[in-house]
């Protein structure tokens, strides 16, 4: 698995400017309107934002994608008025979480439903715990800062997104990163640094870099991929492939200089850009794992 330099550098400057400015995959409920209640949005979301080992047996919305169910269904939560308190969410059971979100209880995707409650299950006792139960607190203790909001974040298990590759320590977390950025895209956090995130390491992005030439996957992985495989969660082949797209992000990134984009602003351009039929016509890796 590699990086093909001179492919990135055209691949880089075809990109067109405007596409990135415009790129922002957050879709905030008209209802939110306090931020108390984006907080509380966000948090939510990007604590349920994981599970695309599941999503071929997920119970989908019409022309919605996994991702794009789960989003749909809380955003019609909020829009009803109906986001739950902190002690709500402490109490959130499988069944709740199938049931909001269009799943059999006892169907394919019963154990996305479970790891999801325990999810907010984390959440909800940290927000009323910590917190007294507000959703922009954890926020508000940040100061601005993407490190203090990660940091607190990390006290809950599913947010610990770190490997060991060869003896070497490799830190992804990739959902508390997004959810410094979704919350900034929400108008929530005042953060400062945002260019100091890097690519939200999942299984989209590596998968549209891969069609577009930047990286080269052994002929024997791109098989198996193809196959419907799932690959180990923490295993040498899934982290070098993340890896991989977080390093091409930033060399993307460092050619195209801060004002023009940061390796956030192309993960969001790269994400939606995945969403093309000429992506979806392949399959990308699947992983079991709580951190995408």
């Amino acid at each position: 698995m590699e990086i093909d330099s001179a492919r990135l550098e055209a691949w880089t400057d075809a990109i067109p400017g405007e596409d990135l400015a415009l790129a922002a995959p957050l879709r905030l409920p008209r209802a939110a309107r306090s931020i108390e209640s984006r907080c509380a949005f966000v948090l939510q979301l990007d604590a349920v934002n994981f599970g695309s080992g599941w999503f071929p047996s997920l119970l989908k919305r019409p022309g919605l994608s996994g991702y794009r169910t789960i989003e749909a269904a809380l955003v019609d939560r909020f829009e009803r008025g109906a986001f739950p308190s902190a002690e709500e969410l402490a109490r959130s059971t499988p069944g709740d979480c199938a049931a909001l979100f269009g799943q059999a209880p006892d169907g394919e995707a019963a154990a996305l439903m479970a790891l999801f409650a325990e999810a907010w299950t984390d959440l909800g006792r940290l927000v009323r715990d910590r917190f007294g139960g507000r959703f922009a607190g954890p926020v508000e203790a940040a100061g601005g800062s993407p490190d203090e909001l990660v940091r607190t974040l990390l006290e809950l298990p599913f947010y610990r997104d770190l490997a060991q590759h060869r003896g070497r320590p490799v830190a992804f977390l990739k959902r508390a990163q997004i959810t410094v950025a979704d919350l900034a895209g929400a108008g929530a956090g005042g953060f400062r640094d945002l260019d100091r995130l890097t690519l939200f390491a999942d299984n989209l992005v590596p998968h549209v870099l891969r069609l577009d030439g930047v990286l080269r996957f052994d002929p024997d992985l791109v098989a198996r991929i193809e196959r419907g495989e799932l690959l180990e969660a923490g295993g040498a082949e899934e982290i070098e492939i993340r890896a991989c797209a977080v390093h091409a992000v930033e060399l993307a990134a460092g050619r195209l200089g801060p004002s023009v984009a940061t390796p956030a602003r192309l993960d969001a351009w790269l994400w939606l850009r995945g969403g093309g039929a000429a992506y979806k016509a392949h399959p990308r890796h699947r992983t079991r794992c709580v951190y995408y």
